[in-house]
């Protein structure tokens, strides 16, 4: 009888692990899908409702100070005014509801990528990411938006990129640049909003930061006023 107990309690935990890390193991969870109406554009990737902030997943749109912020904000204006429906993804620090919305059978959050208007954001993997990575990779091959390329592209390469996420890290993580042409005022930035106005002198650029580039992956985007000059990212198997 006490075997038959014990057995039975150790299929339940199993049962409970299994509810609870396959849907995280598949990216098949399922969320609540509610409607909400938009009152307002923030700016490319946040909107309000009556009720609370939305922050779009899967994608980072530009900032206020850089190109094509206000085609992305203009895009996300578009739904003002509508009734959308909002999937659930749970809230971020600043209680902003994080999810993806669709408007008319469209996935906002794809059609941003796809128009060039915003990139990938990513720090845990669901079921939209495979399509949301296509969208991404279709809009830089057609160089649309952000990806539209610089007549200086080209001009700079990469030389070496060291990062340094520990706690305490101060300037230990570098960037090594290397710019083949004349001097050039370009905006350096992460997949975050880290973002700097430098100017590459013609040869090697280097750079320190304390705790920018993240260890589990990121990206490396420069540019100059005429568009893009080096795209680069590492891990997380982008």
């Amino acid at each position: 009888m006490k075997s038959r107990l014990l057995v039975f309690i150790i299929i339940l935990f199993l049962l409970i692990d299994l509810a609870y890390f396959y849907p995280k193991l598949t990216g098949k969870a399922t969320y609540e899908r509610i409607m909400i109406n938009v009152t307002r554009a923030i700016d490319g990737d946040t909107l309000e409702t009556n009720d609370f902030k939305v922050r779009l997943l899967g994608v980072n749109t530009p900032e206020k100070s850089q190109r094509y912020y206000e085609e992305a904000k203009d895009f996300l204006k578009e739904i003002e005014g509508k009734e959308v429906e909002l999937e659930k993804h749970g809230e971020d620090k600043y209680g902003r509801e994080l999810g993806y919305i669709l408007s008319d059978k469209i996935l906002i959050n794809r059609k941003i990528l796809e128009k060039g208007l915003g990139s990938l954001y990513y720090y845990e993997k669901d079921a939209y990411f495979s399509d949301m990575k296509k969208a991404e990779e279709s809009a830089r091959k057609k160089e649309k938006g952000i990806w539209k390329k610089s007549t200086n592209y080209g001009c700079v390469e990469l030389v070496d990129l060291k990062y340094f996420d520990e706690e305490g890290a101060k300037n230990q993580e570098q960037i090594i640049l290397k710019n083949n042409c004349q001097k050039i005022r370009a905006v350096l930035k992460d997949d975050a909003t880290h973002i700097y106005n430098i100017d590459l002198e013609k040869g090697l650029f280097v750079k320190n930061f304390t705790k920018i580039w993240n260890d589990n992956g990121d990206s490396i985007y420069l540019s100059d006023e005429n568009g893009l000059l080096l795209f680069y990212r590492y891990g997380q198997d982008f």
